[in-house]
């Protein structure tokens, strides 16, 4: 099934399906933050400054990641060139610097932000399958689909040049190939996590070990789908960098969990606990 890109066209501005969902991610990833603070009566305007944050930081870091990883200063000022895991740090430090500002435990921080990154991963995935980016290696499964105006082309040419991945001798590099939908696979994969954190949201368990089993889950998903992606970064045999920021990223929501199982309901401080009453 080939499926074209969503884009809208407003004059001489063009509004893709992947700016659309970016940015419903966020929105909705602080409209979860808002509704988490009510819950627990405080501040309810905290969620706009982490959602303010995520964004700046996550461009920035998201760009500047690109660029480091394919040497490219020029993509530092285009539309495309977004990486996931350079995004998750840029947007993670720049919240940080804003809880502290507003002298929000870290801890806090942490329990309010994690069932809100799930929920905005998955969308944003949603809008990297309406561009036709990200997308996986060729399947004869009937799940398979072709992206005719992909980011590139699924072609028997973009997946030799460009993913260093083999295909028939004597094929027509034009040729359009049938891919795994992984974009999809995640979207599945990581509204089940939401789910499941917000469930657990409300458990006894120590403030912040929720960002731990989030990182976990992330982690895990992430270093799986990445067999089935078409890449060119694979470093180690089959292994991508991806799969090695997984695997970071995994150990450190391992040991979070451990050391906040028992550690009990922090403090949330004046500012946050303004809302009280």
């Amino acid at each position: 099934m080939p499926i074209h890109p969503f884009n809208i066209q407003l004059g001489p501005l063009e509004i893709t399906g992947y700016g659309i969902m970016m940015m419903v991610g966020f929105l909705v990833g602080g409209w979860l933050i808002e509704r988490e603070l009510r819950r627990l009566g405080f501040r309810a305007d905290y969620s706009g400054d982490i959602v303010l944050a995520a964004v700046v930081g996550g461009v920035i870091g998201a760009k500047l990641w690109y660029v480091a990883l394919n040497q490219d200063p020029g993509a530092l000022f285009s539309r495309g060139g977004l990486v996931w895991y350079g995004g998750f740090l840029g947007g993670g430090i720049a919240v940080l610097l804003m809880g502290a500002y507003r002298k929000v435990p870290l801890r806090w921080t942490a329990h309010l932000t994690a069932p809100a990154l799930p929920a905005a991963y998955a969308l944003g995935r949603a809008g990297c399958f309406m561009v036709g980016d990200d997308y996986g290696r060729p399947t004869d499964l009937w799940l398979g689909v072709r992206f005719p105006e992909g980011l590139p082309p699924s072609t028997a040419g973009s997946m030799q040049s460009m993913f260093g991945i083999p295909v028939p001798d004597g094929m027509d590099p034009a040729t359009l190939l049938a891919v795994h939908p992984t974009q999809l696979y995640e979207v599945a994969v990581m509204f089940g996590v939401f789910m499941l954190l917000w469930h657990w949201r409300t458990r006894a368990v120590g403030t912040g070990w929720l960002l731990g089993a989030y990182l976990v889950f992330a982690g895990l998903e992430r270093f799986l789908v990445e067999f089935l992606r078409a890449k060119d970064d694979r470093f180690l045999g089959a292994f991508t960098l991806a799969q090695f920021t997984s695997v970071v990223i995994l150990t450190v929501g391992i040991v979070m969990m451990m050391r906040l199982k028992d550690a009990g309901r922090a403090e949330p401080g004046p500012w946050l606990a303004g809302g009280k009453g």
